[in-house]
C-alpha cells in the first residue's frame, strides 16, 4: 500500500504545477492533502479529479483558508470530520475514513507563529487531538495519522535548530508532546521508522534560499498507531518537481 500526504497551499495553484498530472502516473493507494484552500465546487472539474479514485474533504467555513481532503480507491466504512471541538471543525482541519484494514486520518494542525493567540489555538488543538487519539486507539484498530503537524520533532529534523528553539514549530512544550505521542501511546513515525538520516525535510520558508540550500523542516508525518499488523517497507521525501513549499511524503507499507 502507497500512501502520500502533502501540505498542497492551495489545491488549485498545486494543480496548475501539475500535481495530478504526476500523482496519475504514481497511483498512490491514499492521498492525503492539507490547506486545500477550496471549497468542493470550486474543485469539482476534471482537473482535480482522477479515475478510479473518490475524494472526501473537510473544509473551512472561512473561504480560501485551510482544508484537508483524501482520495482513495476505496470506499469507507464511515467518515469522520470532527474529533471534539467544534471550533476546529470550522477550520477543516481533520477528517477520518475507516477503511477495510486501517483507519486513515489526514489533519492539518495549526501554526503558531502568527500570535500567541494563534500558539494557544495550537496548543488546544494537540490537547484535543490527542484526547481523540486515545480513544479511537481503544478500538484496537491501526490509525494511521497522515499530515502536516506544524512541528519538527528533533534536531535532526529542522536546519538552525539552535536559532528555532523559542520559535513556533519548535518549542520545547511541542516536542515534548511528540514525545508523548510516540512513548506513551506507542505511535511509531513511519519515516524515521527506516531513515534515520539527517537533512531529510518535508517544508522550506519562501524566504532567502531556503529551497536551494535545503534549510528546511520535517514536519509532515505519516505517523502510524502501532506496527503490529503494518510494515514499513519504503519512504521518500520527493523533490524532483515542486507544487507547494512542501514536498510529498511518500511510504510503502505492507498491510
Amino acid at each position: 500500500m502507497k500512501v502520500l500526504t502533502l501540505n498542497v497551499c492551495g489545491i488549485r495553484a498545486s494543480q496548475k504545477k501539475g500535481l495530478f498530472n504526476w500523482l496519475k502516473k504514481i497511483k498512490p493507494d491514499l492521498i492525503c492533502l492539507q490547506e486545500v484552500r477550496a471549497l468542493e465546487d470550486q474543485i469539482s472539474s476534471d482537473d482535480f479529479k482522477i479515475n478510479g479514485y473518490n475524494r472526501y474533504m473537510s473544509v473551512a467555513e472561512k473561504k480560501g483558508y485551510s482544508g484537508v481532503c483524501i482520495y482513495t480507491k476505496e470506499t469507507p466504512k464511515s467518515i469522520n470530520v470532527s474529533f471534539g471541538s467544534k471550533i476546529f471543525i470550522k477550520e477543516g482541519r481533520f477528517i477520518e475514513l475507516e477503511l477495510k484494514k486501517i483507519n486513515v486520518i489526514s489533519v492539518y494542525f495549526p501554526s503558531g507563529s502568527s500570535s500567541e493567540i494563534r500558539q494557544d489555538m495550537k496548543y488546544q488543538f494537540m490537547s484535543k487531538f490527542e484526547s481523540y487519539l486515545k480513544k479511537i486507539q481503544k478500538k484496537n484498530k491501526t490509525i494511521l495519522i497522515c499530515g502536516d503537524w506544524n512541528i519538527a520533532h528533533k534536531e535532526i529534523d529542522i536546519k538552525n535548530w539552535k536559532a528555532n528553539q523559542k520559535n513556533s514549530g519548535f518549542l520545547p512544550e511541542e516536542r515534548k508532546w511528540i514525545d508523548r505521542i510516540i512513548n506513551h501511546y506507542g505511535c511509531i513515525d513511519a519515516f524515521r521508522n527506516i531513515n534515520k538520516d539527517p537533512h531529510n525535510y518535508t517544508w522550506w520558508s519562501n524566504r532567502g534560499r531556503a529551497w536551494d540550500n535545503n534549510v528546511g523542516w520535517r514536519i509532515d508525518y505519516q505517523m502510524l498507531s502501532s506496527t503490529k499488523n503494518i510494515k514499513v517497507l519504503a519512504a521518500n521525501i520527493y523533490k524532483k518537481e515542486r507544487f507547494s513549499d512542501h514536498s510529498p511524503l511518500i511510504i510503502d507499507y505492507d498491510i
